[in-house]
């Protein structure tokens, strides 16, 4: 009599589950042909995304994307579309605040860390390109990572680029935030930091939440004070950014510097 295997063979619902498990953590290449519907439509996409790239995407599959982390066992497009609704693109919804992402109905913890995730990713990519670069002939990147730090907030920023003698980046800070329409700023304040760090060189920074970046009398006022006190102390200000919604405005292109 021969001796039978002792390894079983899974039975025909256990092996559907394991299927449909990896398929949706991701362990999987794609889903089987009788695979739910939301399984199929996540292989679709996965293949979208892989063959033609991001741009192929609409803003609520990307989302989508996103979402399959978090949301591993149901269809997340109802949701994505909802976040869009909601923030308008996809930037929008990775950017918007906790608080208000926890408004929409199925957004829990997991699902604002994978958009937080997401957006600081962004940001350090996008930092990466200006740390240890002169500022001055990093110019487009500098733009770019003050966009994707400042451009989709609610509320006013005013932050500081610190450089040295040789215009590298020394500190990247937020010295003020405020309202929808007004941040207070102190130009003792910005100069006293600028010494602290051993500043020779400073990039003013800060965000129009209404999307029109064109600075406004108080910007001009503030800026002026801050170039005088800078001055004394022999530290130059490059130039004042004020970022819009997909554009910014230039002190110094403007002649206001």
């Amino acid at each position: 009599m021969g001796l039978k295997s002792s390894r079983s063979r899974p039975k025909a619902g256990t092996a559907r589950l394991t299927i449909e498990a990896n398929s949706a953590s991701g362990l999987s290449d794609g889903a089987p042909d009788d695979a739910p519907d939301y399984l199929a439509h996540r292989r679709r996409v996965r293949e979208k995304f892989l063959e033609r790239g991001a741009d192929a995407l609409a803003d609520y599959e990307l989302l989508e994307m996103v979402l399959f982390g978090p949301i591993p066992r149901s269809d997340v497009k109802p949701l994505a579309k909802a976040l869009i609704r909601r923030f308008g693109s996809f930037a929008d919804a990775i950017a918007a605040p906790a608080e208000r992402l926890r408004e929409i109905s199925g957004v829990g913890e997991a699902v604002i860390a994978a958009l937080k995730t997401v957006e600081a990713a962004a940001l350090r990519l996008a930092k990466g390109r200006i740390v240890n670069r002169p500022a001055l002939s990093s110019w487009e990147a500098l733009l770019d990572y003050c966009a994707a730090a400042m451009g989709h907030a609610e509320t006013e920023e005013f932050r500081i680029l610190f450089l040295d003698r040789k215009n590298i980046l020394v500190a990247d800070e937020v010295h003020q935030r405020g309202t929808v329409d007004h941040t207070p700023v102190y130009p003792c304040e910005v100069v006293k930091r600028a010494l602290e760090l051993g500043a020779s060189a400073l990039i003013l920074v800060h965000n129009h939440p209404s999307g029109d970046p064109t600075p406004s009398l108080a910007d001009i006022a503030m800026t002026r004070e801050v170039a005088a006190a800078a001055k004394a102390l022999k530290i130059e200000l490059h130039d004042h950014l004020v970022i819009g919604r997909g554009r910014h405005a230039s002190f110094k292109a403007l002649g206001l510097l």
